[in-house]
């Protein structure tokens, strides 16, 4: 009945730099943009008058692997909360990277706020593999997280 994910949504304050930062700061590609406004619109979000800039971006080529969805609202305030692991919400959008390292170093370069370094995992015992991940946060403080299998 319910098949892939199709995208990943993430609501920012200032469209220009969220896409600065997941374009130059983090390497995905910017497929493009759209303006969603109109009855459609203010029925999905529930908000008369509602009006947003919607961006999208990858890190792959492929179709079947879903982009980041960036949305900001026109012409309302957003409010903004401390982003928590420990909350109910969606923890964090996970990358996948080939060499942690070298993507570590690249974000404490453009001073983006890590949460620690990478760090080593063993999940063999309960059939995930190993891996080395790290939590950072992106311009609005939104949980990411940078993984590499090894």
């Amino acid at each position: 009945m319910i098949g892939q994910i199709y995208h990943v949504g993430l609501t920012v304050s200032d469209m220009d730099q969220s896409i600065e930062f997941y374009r130059d700061i983090l390497g995905l590609n910017f497929i493009g943009e759209i303006l969603m406004e109109g009855s459609e619109t203010e029925a999905l979000f529930q908000k008369k008058g509602c009006r947003a800039r919607v961006a999208y971006l990858n890190g792959s080529d492929q179709l079947d692997m879903p982009p980041v969805e960036l949305i900001q609202f026109l012409d309302m305030e957003t409010q903004s909360k401390n982003a928590s692991l420990f909350q109910t919400s969606i923890s964090e959008l996970c990358f996948y990277t080939k060499d942690i390292d070298k993507i570590y170093e690249h974000l404490q370069k453009h001073a983006v706020e890590c949460l620690s370094a990478p760090q080593n995992f063993d999940f063999t015992a309960n059939g995930f593999g190993k891996s080395r991940a790290f939590y950072f946060k992106d311009k609005d403080g939104i949980i990411l997280e940078m993984m590499q299998p090894l």
